[in-house]
């Protein structure tokens, strides 16, 4: 099961991160859209597990595209939205997995007995950056206009894309510790920046700062050990053994 798991997420990143452009996000709504993106999560899957007569991957592709018109159909584009709908294709990740665990072992690809646990870094890592960009992103949504108007163009989501992977590196290493530093650093290069402006401006950019800040650590830990359980499954060693890996 933590090998068809582990696939099962990896093809889930790219269909939804990787392969989804920002045109296809926007115009979702539109049922060419949804159709395309079906042919891309159904494409992934087909290719990352080498099987083209797995009943359980179409359904998985469908039910994806099933989840991805309510969300368009019934909700908003804003943060809650965007995380419940991730949930609910991450739980049908899980549902797959445990009803044909043995999907990636009776697959051609199984012998690669390498590539679930490489696949599953990479997902993490795009899931931990790309993906966390997208959530913060529409977290922070409502207070951006008025407070990001005098930074560099994508500054801050390079910023956020490089906390978040520097996290997701330091805990796959089993150097938590080293977040500590991360902030630290991360406090003292924004606090000349914050002092700069008047009175009210500080406290709106230091409180923005904060929310956001922690919001992307945050956002970053989950994936980093959701990702970490799920090695040490596939590994079959203790969780504590690899984010204190013995020396």
């Amino acid at each position: 099961m933590p090998e068809t798991l582990a696939l099962l997420f990896f093809a889930h990143v790219l269909a939804d991160y990787v392969l989804q452009t920002r045109r296809m996000v926007d115009t979702k709504a539109r049922g060419a859209t949804l159709a395309l993106h079906f042919l891309i999560v159904l494409g992934t899957l087909l290719l990352v597990f080498g099987q083209w007569d797995a009943p359980a991957l179409y359904l998985l592709a469908l039910s994806h595209i099933f989840i991805d018109t309510i969300k368009v159909q019934l909700f908003d584009d804003r943060f809650r939205a965007h995380v419940v709908d991730q949930l609910a294709h991450l739980v049908t990740l899980l549902i797959t997995a445990a009803l044909v665990p043995s999907l990636w072992a009776d697959g051609p690809l199984a012998p690669l007995g390498w590539l679930p646990e490489t696949a599953l870094l990479l997902a993490g890592l795009i899931y931990a950056t790309r993906a966390g960009g997208f959530a913060v992103g529409k977290l922070m949504e409502p207070f951006s206009p008025e407070l990001t108007r005098d930074s560099l163009p994508g500054g801050g989501q390079m910023i956020g894309v490089l906390e978040r992977g520097l996290i997701f590196g330091l805990m796959i290493a089993g150097l938590p510790a080293g977040i500590g530093f991360l902030i630290a650093a991360k406090s003292v290069l924004r606090f000349e920046t914050i002092q700069s402006g008047g009175e009210d401006d500080s406290r709106q950019m230091a409180e923005y700062v904060i929310i956001g800040t922690l919001a992307s650590f945050a956002w970053a830990l989950a994936v980093s050990i959701g990702t970490l359980a799920l090695l040490h499954s596939l590994l079959g060693l203790p969780l504590l053994e690899i984010i204190r890996p013995s020396a």
